[in-house]
């Protein structure tokens, strides 16, 4: 017996070895060399970008950011913006798809991002952005609302239609959604933007597998803001790193394909020349998982591109409003 025990003593240490010696072997730069995304230029007249920040308050007391395009509160959209930035860059889309719909809608910044971020780029839980959402809906007195999505946003709200706040979700409208870092969907590094720490979030898994959760709030993932953006008001709130929880928290989980199965009826909306995805990979890997999907994909549009495209805000909005 106390071979065999010796025997499981040495299997952990090794284990732990390992996952100890993955993260401490790769450390957050600071910067992200390369190609990234192209960052269009706002095609508004800067009204919808002059929303004011509001706040509401989360189950643990938080205060967080949103911004509203007001609207019949009876037709309630959530539009939850992607990795990296917060509220202010979503607004023209906000506006375009509430013309449609009539409807209200609302822009949070997620915890962890924009200019209320304490601390930035974190959480203190991996469903934690889910619980957030499911707060504002209450903080609005909604039972269910809308959900849309533009990528790592997008895979949140599959994500959500996942997890126990689903029912809560009566359509999704889905912008190159982030489904997993190996989907087919997906290029290398999402076209240049994102530069994950892959050695440290191998040790981080191996640690979480054995349930060890005490290091998860290191970063895991650096994204590549480009210098002339950071240096603009909105660019000052970007967020340009995640932790392990955060990171976990803001995509579907593992088997993504259990959380595309429970989504309401939705719509996906691409650009062609996405530089982060592959636009015609997602109606092939999603329709494996749901039969509730119509797929748009738009020529000459880039992954930003979409979110001040008319055309994409009155796709969205005649979608929600069917």
């Amino acid at each position: 017996m106390s071979a065999i025990l010796r025997f499981v003593a040495i299997s952990i240490l090794i284990i732990f070895g390992i996952a100890f010696g993955l993260i401490l072997s790769q450390w957050p730069s600071g910067e992200v060399e390369g190609q990234g995304l192209n960052f269009p230029q706002s095609s508004s007249d800067g009204s919808a970008t002059d929303i004011p920040l509001q706040t509401y308050m989360a189950r643990d007391g938080a205060v967080l950011g949103y911004r509203e395009i007001e609207g019949d509160p009876a037709n309630t959209t959530v539009l939850v913006h992607g990795s990296g930035w917060h509220s202010a860059a979503y607004m023209d889309l906000a506006a375009g798809i509430a013309a449609q719909t009539g409807g209200r809608v609302v822009v949070p910044d997620l915890r962890g991002h924009g200019p209320l971020a304490d601390p930035r780029g974190d959480t203190d839980y991996v469903a934690q952005l889910e619980d957030d959402l499911a707060d504002l809906l209450d903080h609005f007195e909604v039972d269910q609302a809308s959900l849309v999505g533009h990528s790592s946003g997008g895979g949140l709200v599959i994500r959500f239609a996942g997890g126990v706040h689903g029912t809560r979700m009566t359509r999704a409208a889905l912008l190159a959604p982030f489904l997993k870092y190996n989907a087919p969907t997906v290029r290398p590094n999402s076209g240049g933007w994102a530069r994950p720490l892959t050695r440290r979030l191998i040790g981080l898994l191996m640690l979480n597998g054995v349930g060890i959760t005490a290091l998860n709030g290191l970063t895991v993932i650096e994204f590549n803001l480009p210098d002339e953006i950071r240096a603009t008001v909105d660019g000052q709130s970007a967020t340009q790193s995640y932790s392990y929880r955060l990171n976990t928290g803001f995509a579907p989980r593992p088997d993504f394909g259990a959380d595309i199965a429970a989504l309401p009826e939705f719509l996906l909306v691409v650009g062609e020349a996405d530089e982060a995805f592959i636009a015609d990979q997602f109606a092939p890997t999603m329709s494996e998982y749901s039969d509730l999907g119509t797929y748009d994909v738009l020529p000459d549009l880039g992954h930003l591109d979409t979110l001040f495209n008319q055309g994409v805000a009155a796709r969205i909005g005649a979608f929600l409003s069917r």
